[in-house]
């Protein structure tokens, strides 16, 4: 293996490769290792465990992965960064790289097929692991979800802004639609801000480690999951605008004066604004409008 933990190793490679760093993929590679070390610690690996990565880049914290897990699959979607994958990790043995978009992969078909079903949808958990940039973030992220992935825990590097987002409680100003899905889903812990500086070339912004931990069952029950997360992004569509004037013109499919209805059925203030509600209140207003609507 060939050691890229400094912008001078990296400018080396990627030169004899005859490539460069692409902006349209949000591409900033990590060039230190204490925030590596700390990365594969928060993840807790062991020799048993399968680690899906996404985004491998230049293979530097893959190479620690692979030393603490049992087996890993890195998922890759630049076809220019396979060679230094395989120069910077060879002999690797337990490694898989995959050429593929991650917002196109079934990953539990993936880790049945690399491992006979061992791991997977009818196999055992498997966690993930990625550096993500802005622009994908919240797509990878709700596939992931969406998929219900036989995933146990999800550690990513994102914007520090947007892992405030993840974790943020109702009330506060990052409290979103992205919050409510991330936390339906799962229990998001920011566990350490990465500074800009430890990245080549350096982005404009910090980022923050995130491990977020699937659970068994979502947060709440709902009787409509898709009209849960409907309600959800009609109420935070205008922010400015009251739960009622944001449902009642949000193409849910009910006039104004069942929103009213449903409102005072689940005991919510028409008045309040999306960003009030609590995902307990969330679950009781869908389950009201659906008893409104019929």
């Amino acid at each position: 293996m060939i050691q890229i933990t400094s912008p001078a190793a990296i400018r080396n490679i990627m030169q004899s490769h005859g490539i460069s760093c692409r902006k349209s993929l949000g591409q900033n590679f990590l060039v230190d290792n204490n925030i590596i070390n700390k990365i594969i610690a928060s993840a807790e690996l062991a020799k048993s465990d399968l680690v899906v990565e996404i985004g491998p880049g230049l293979g530097a914290l893959t190479a620690q992965i692979a030393s603490a897990a049992g087996k890993v699959i890195a998922v890759e979607v630049d076809r220019g960064l396979l060679a230094v994958l395989s120069e910077v990790l060879e002999g690797v043995q337990n490694l898989e790289v995959i050429l593929d978009d991650a917002l196109k992969i079934d990953f539990d078909r993936l880790v049945g097929e690399s491992t006979g079903g061992e791991y997977g949808r009818s196999g055992k958990k498997y966690k993930l692991m990625a550096n993500l940039p802005y622009y994908i973030t919240s797509p990878v992220l709700m596939h992931l979800l969406l998929g219900r992935f036989n995933i146990s825990i999800i550690l990513i590097m994102i914007q520090a802004e947007v892992a405030e987002r993840l974790a943020a409680p109702p009330g506060s100003k990052t409290y979103g639609s992205l919050s409510l899905a991330v936390q339906y889903f799962t229990v998001p812990e920011i566990l350490f801000r990465v500074p800009r500086t430890v990245f080549y070339p350096k982005p404009g912004v910090d980022s923050a480690v995130v491990r977020l931990t699937v659970r068994s069952e979502p947060a709440v029950v709902v009787r409509d999951e898709n009209m849960f997360f409907n309600i959800v992004r009609s109420a935070f569509g205008q922010r400015r605008k009251t739960l009622l004037n944001s449902l009642a013109g949000s193409g849910l499919g009910i006039d104004r004066e069942a929103c009213l209805r449903a409102l005072e059925n689940a005991g919510i203030d028409p008045g309040r604004r999306g960003e009030t509600l609590s995902m307990a209140e969330f679950a009781s207003l869908t389950d009201s409008i659906l008893e409104v609507s019929g």
